[in-house]
Parts: C-alpha cells; sequence; structure tokens
C-alpha cells in the first residue's frame, strides 16, 4: 500500500518538472528558429527584392517602396500577397518558407502590423 501511495504522489511532481523543462528548453529554440527567420527574410530582401524596388521607386533606395506616403501594403494579409505576387511574376523560386521569412522580416522592419 505505501509503495501505491508513494507513485501517485510522484506523478503531478513528475508531469510538472517534464512541462518545466521542456518549457525553459523549447524557448530558446524558439528565439533561435525566429532569429534565422529574420536572417534569412533580410537575406532574401537584400538579394533578390531590394534592386529591383530600388530601380522602380526611381530614388535609387529599395526601402523607399516600403516607406512611401502610397504604399500599397496596408495589412499582414496584403503583405503576404504582394510577397507572393512578386515571387510568381518575377520567378524568383522562393519556397514558401522563404516568402514567410520575408513577410516576417518586411513586417518587423518596416510594417509592424500585428500578425493574423
Amino acid at each position: 500500500m505505501f509503495s501505491f501511495r508513494a507513485k501517485s504522489l510522484f506523478k503531478p511532481y513528475f508531469f510538472k518538472t517534464i512541462c518545466f523543462f521542456i518549457g525553459i528548453f523549447s524557448i530558446p529554440t524558439f528565439s533561435y528558429a525566429a532569429n534565422a527567420a529574420l536572417k534569412n527574410g533580410k537575406l532574401i530582401e537584400e538579394t533578390k527584392c531590394y534592386a529591383c524596388h530600388a530601380k522602380k521607386s526611381g530614388l535609387g533606395n529599395g526601402d523607399m517602396i516600403y516607406t512611401r506616403a502610397d504604399h500599397k501594403v496596408t495589412s499582414y494579409s496584403r503583405l503576404k500577397t504582394m510577397v507572393a505576387t512578386c515571387n510568381s511574376e518575377l520567378r524568383l523560386d522562393l519556397f514558401p518558407e522563404d516568402e514567410a521569412d520575408v513577410v516576417h522580416y518586411l513586417n518587423q522592419q518596416f510594417y509592424h502590423f500585428k500578425n493574423n
């Protein structure tokens, strides 16, 4: 009887301990993944988007297309659509994960929309 009681007392602590360690170790992993996505998005924007946008804006600055007063991107969903459109129309050959990284980078750097 004593061993049964000891096992039943042990289970909640064991479960809480496991949850605690999973939570502690998943935070750095999530942070690392978010940083990797931002770095990838920035790299793609700099190598595949910036020159075209600099030429299109006529000012020689690719970032101006994101910050101009009459920009077409007015929501997070519209940002995703514009990145997908550029990818398909210009045949940039980005994977969906790359598109998501570019969207994440542009949103953090320029737009600051709440992700939906």
